[in-house]
């Protein structure tokens, strides 16, 4: 193993920071008005960038994050990107910035991946891969009008855990007042709606010691800054229904289809904070980076309410060894989610 592998491998195991180590190479392509260039993959270096871009000034940002799992038998796959190319595709388009054309993006992704593959790690880590999105064209007047000129990145990052811990039971603070964010932008997967969350789990960490903050505005359960949210039993996974206002999850789809296969019986519906808090069974977050993370306790109006006994449950643990399973060429991939890289 090369000193640059092991180095990523290192990172991956040593869990956080999540995201902290650039591996080495980059995808890129420039878009002037609105038209794509040619697709160039390089080292990561800084980016040259004017003060008037439209980025810095209107926030027309928007991301992707999946991940590259080496499996057993050394092989690279890329887990579901056609979804997260069809994500970004309708998050540059809530932007109104240019679109990437799809065989672009899909080119770009794999590009990256397999421009890095030297430091993607073994199991339990992952290369995570980062698309990025942003406007460029330098006009401080362009308040009211979207940027024609834009720059689309491909990053990775050889990772681990993305919870300090690992696999302990994760504390969540339920915030009845504030949504996560804007409701028309919810399902965009943009760099403001992070920072509009970050204000109220900065708060929540501080005054609760919690992880994350349970958005469930109205009283009902939307999402956590970073995850989707899954009430789970011995029969049965309930979670909100898609609509506008939360982040239409990959590893939340993939979750919930593998339940079904494993016949669980899966409810998409409004959640009441009501029945959150008389749930019987267990908890869990989905996400890129946080698979499926266990909850093992909820903060709410002062007092702390036990999830499972406080314990990661058995049958969110089932469900995550069936996602990783596929993720890493260890299970039959029915659903035809893997890509090979190498």
């Amino acid at each position: 193993m090369t000193t640059q592998a092991a180095t990523a491998e290192t990172a991956a195991h040593a869990a956080p920071p999540f995201g902290t180590v650039p591996a080495p190479m980059m995808a890129a392509v420039e878009t002037t008005d609105g038209e794509f260039g040619e697709l160039r993959v390089g080292p990561v270096e800084e980016l040259r960038l004017h003060p008037f871009a439209h980025v810095l000034h209107y926030g027309s940002a928007g991301f992707e994050g999946l991940k590259a799992h080496r499996g057993t038998d050394g092989v690279v796959r890329l887990f579901r990107h056609e979804a997260n190319v069809a994500r970004m595709r309708r998050t540059a388009e809530l932007l109104h910035l240019p679109r990437p054309p799809a065989a672009l993006l899909d080119e770009a992704i794999r590009a990256a991946v397999a421009a890095n593959l030297e430091v993607a790690p073994p199991a339990p880590g992952a290369l995570y891969v980062r698309p990025l999105l942003f406007g460029t064209e330098p006009n401080i007047g362009a308040a009211a009008a979207p940027s024609k000129d834009a720059q689309l990145l491909v990053l990775c990052s050889p990772v681990g855990d993305y919870f300090a811990g690992g696999g302990r039971p994760l504390t969540l603070q339920v915030e009845t007042d504030l949504p996560r964010t804007t409701p028309q932008f919810g399902e965009a997967k943009a760099g403001a709606n992070y920072v509009m969350a970050l204000g109220p789990t900065l708060a929540a960490k501080a005054a609760a010691g919690v992880d994350q903050v349970l958005f469930a505005p109205d009283g009902y359960v939307q999402e956590t800054g970073a995850a989707n949210f899954l009430l789970i039993d011995d029969d049965r996974v309930v979670t909100r229904a898609l609509d506008s206002s939360f982040l239409h999850g990959i590893t939340r789809d993939s979750v919930l289809t593998i339940a079904r296969d494993l016949g669980y019986r899966v409810e998409e519906r409004d959640l009441p904070v009501d029945e959150l808090l008389a749930w019987g069974g267990e908890a869990a977050l989905s996400g890129t980076a946080a698979v499926l993370a266990g909850v093992g306790a909820l903060v709410h109006d002062g007092r702390t309410i036990a999830i499972n006994g406080g314990e990661v449950g058995h049958n969110t643990q089932r469900l995550r060894e069936a996602l990783q399973a596929i993720q890493r060429g260890e299970a039959e991939d029915a659903h035809g989610w893997t890509t090979p890289i190498s």
